[in-house]
């Protein structure tokens, strides 16, 4: 699958599973087993999960409220639902038997739900922070990510790819009318 990871934030890269969002959008979620496959690649999961139905409706809700929150827009609708799912977050707890102290994750509900928390608890950060997310401005990206450079005037989701696109571009245009 034609993942990206240039998001610099968990639940940006979450949001960048729905690409092309600039044009008519394209999604890559769009079964249960690609969600499955991108916890995986992601880093959010050592194996492969099983992921329900409801599972991927849920993420997929989740996806585009933190997108909006992300973006400044505070829907009371999203901030119900991320708070909701951030609310299912493993907590660790503290586990004494006879061979001692040792700490323990706990989540009843499940290993998908516990991600989909995590992304959920780092979309907040992301927005109770004041972090600055763009959206890359080469013309045919549209991968939102987080901006923080110094001066926060970070132009493309990555200098590799889109940056060095763009800079390409322009050299060529340049060459192009000075002949």
């Amino acid at each position: 699958m034609d993942w990206i990871f240039d998001g610099g934030r968990p639940c940006l890269d979450f949001v960048n599973t729905l690409r092309d969002r600039h044009l008519s959008g394209r999604e890559l979620l769009t079964e249960p087993a690609a969600l499955a496959e991108w916890l995986l690649a992601a880093g959010h999961a050592d194996r492969r999960h099983r992921v329900t139905a409801d599972d991927l409706a849920l993420a997929l809700q989740l996806r585009e409220a933190i997108d909006r929150l992300a973006r400044g827009l505070t829907h009371a609708a999203d901030v119900r639902l991320v708070n909701k799912i951030a609310a299912d977050l493993p907590v660790p707890h503290l586990r004494i038997d006879a061979d001692g102290p040792r700490r323990e994750v706990r989540c009843s509900a499940g290993p998908i739900k516990a991600v989909l928390a995590e992304l959920a608890a780092d979309a907040i950060d992301l927005v109770a922070s004041g972090g600055v997310v763009r959206i890359c401005a080469f013309d045919d990206c549209g991968v939102r990510f987080h901006d923080a450079s110094p001066k926060h005037n970070r132009q493309w989701c990555s200098m590799t790819r889109c940056g060095n696109r763009a800079k390409a571009r322009a050299h060529y245009a340049r060459r192009k009318s000075n002949s």
